[in-house]
């Protein structure tokens, strides 16, 4: 008879483990301690729990686990700055997760929200892998609080995870209501024992699930909102991201138009350049309208275009624009007065830069295998 794989804590919404206290007879303050302890001591085990009585910390450990995902390698990318971790989860399904430091204070942590992704764009490795399933809340959320662990156990608790960005494996919005309950999590403030990530430090990115980033306009949160766009006509971005048969570039413009009267947030466009596809003048011309669209219909000012050079995978020929097509392409932007960077690669040499997450086991610089948290 197969063993029943444990929920862990972090699957939990706050409410949830204050009746499962009340079950058992537990004050009501006990939910606090050990709320506490998994979002902002990012307890490592549950017998760290040392403020609880053992008789809790023992029917805890009985019902629940603290982590269901057990991390199988770490690699660090050569120039320090990038960290990737390669998680198996309890049923044995992996994903990726991604550290990218900067100057100053500011540690970005890159989650996955699916194992796997159906979306199918034709550049990206986790697109070429398919898809596996979604990702609980809980998973989601203990990829923030395993870098934000690693990021204190390297400084001695001075550094800590400033920004999250759900760019990893996976499509948010294909997983909606699990992302949602995620990000709500972490920005419980710390006022209240919570993971207090501010919502404009964190960033949901979709390749343009129209249903979706209309809910996410009712959301009346702060949240960052990306949409990968990667071409401006129908013909080719049907080639590079399938989603666009079913909401063409006319709807998602469209969803993105009420996005920004709604909110009268920031939205940016991305887009991978890729040499010969879409680095040429003609996208570039095609994107500036569609910018200017998007803006007009909005009556606001709000769409910034951020672009990468494409990242190499095994499963596409397509190769990064070379620098005389970028800056030919940054030129028709700037011109026109569209507000654009320019992103610097991170963690190629890791397979740990946009659109390059594929959970295979990694070879060089792999740490041994170990659980997560106890």
């Amino acid at each position: 008879m197969q063993t029943p794989i444990p929920i862990s804590l972090y699957d939990l919404t706050r409410e949830q483990l204050i009746r499962q206290l009340a079950e058992w007879g537990e004050p009501a303050f006990r939910a606090r301690q050990i709320w506490h302890w998994l979002y902002q001591r990012l307890a490592g085990s549950i017998d760290e729990m040392t403020d609880l009585p053992r008789s809790l910390r023992d029917r805890l450990q009985q019902a629940y686990a603290l982590s269901r995902m057990t991390v199988m390698a770490e690699q660090h990318s050569s120039d320090g700055w990038t960290r990737k971790w390669l998680f198996r989860l309890a049923d044995g399904s992996e994903i990726e997760t991604v550290l990218m430091e900067y100057d100053g204070l500011r540690r970005t942590a890159c989650v996955s929200s699916q194992a796997g992704c159906a979306m199918g764009c034709s550049f990206c490795a986790t697109g070429q892998m398919g898809f596996l399933r979604n990702l609980r809340s809980g998973e989601i959320v203990e990829q923030a609080v395993w870098v934000a662990r690693a990021l204190r156990a390297k400084a001695n608790g001075h550094e800590r995870l400033s920004n999250l960005v759900l760019m990893g494996m996976g499509e948010p919005f294909a997983n909606y209501n699990n992302v949602m309950e995620a990000v709500h999590r972490l920005m419980t403030p710390e006022s209240a024992g919570g993971f207090g990530l501010g919502a404009r430090k964190i960033t949901i990115s979709t390749v343009g699930i129209v249903p979706g980033i209309r809910r996410f306009a009712e959301e009346a949160a702060q949240i960052n909102l990306a949409v990968s766009l990667h071409a401006a006509t129908d013909a080719l971005r049907d080639q590079l991201v399938p989603i666009n048969r079913r909401y063409p570039l006319h709807e998602l413009v469209a969803a993105t138009r009420d996005y920004l009267r709604k909110t009268n947030r920031r939205v940016s466009y991305e887009w991978a350049l890729i040499d010969g596809v879409n680095d040429t003048v003609e996208q570039a011309k095609a994107l500036v309208e569609l910018v200017r669209e998007t803006n007009a219909k909005a009556g606001v000012n709000l769409v910034h275009v951020n672009m990468i050079p494409l990242n190499p995978t095994g499963g596409y020929a397509g190769h990064a624009s070379r620098r005389a097509h970028i800056q030919q392409f940054r030129d028709v932007l700037t011109r026109a007065g569209i507000p654009n960077t320019l992103r610097v690669r991170r963690g190629i040499d890791i397979s740990a830069g946009c659109g390059q997450l594929k959970a295979e086991k990694m070879p060089a610089r792999a740490a041994p295998e170990k659980q997560a948290s106890g």
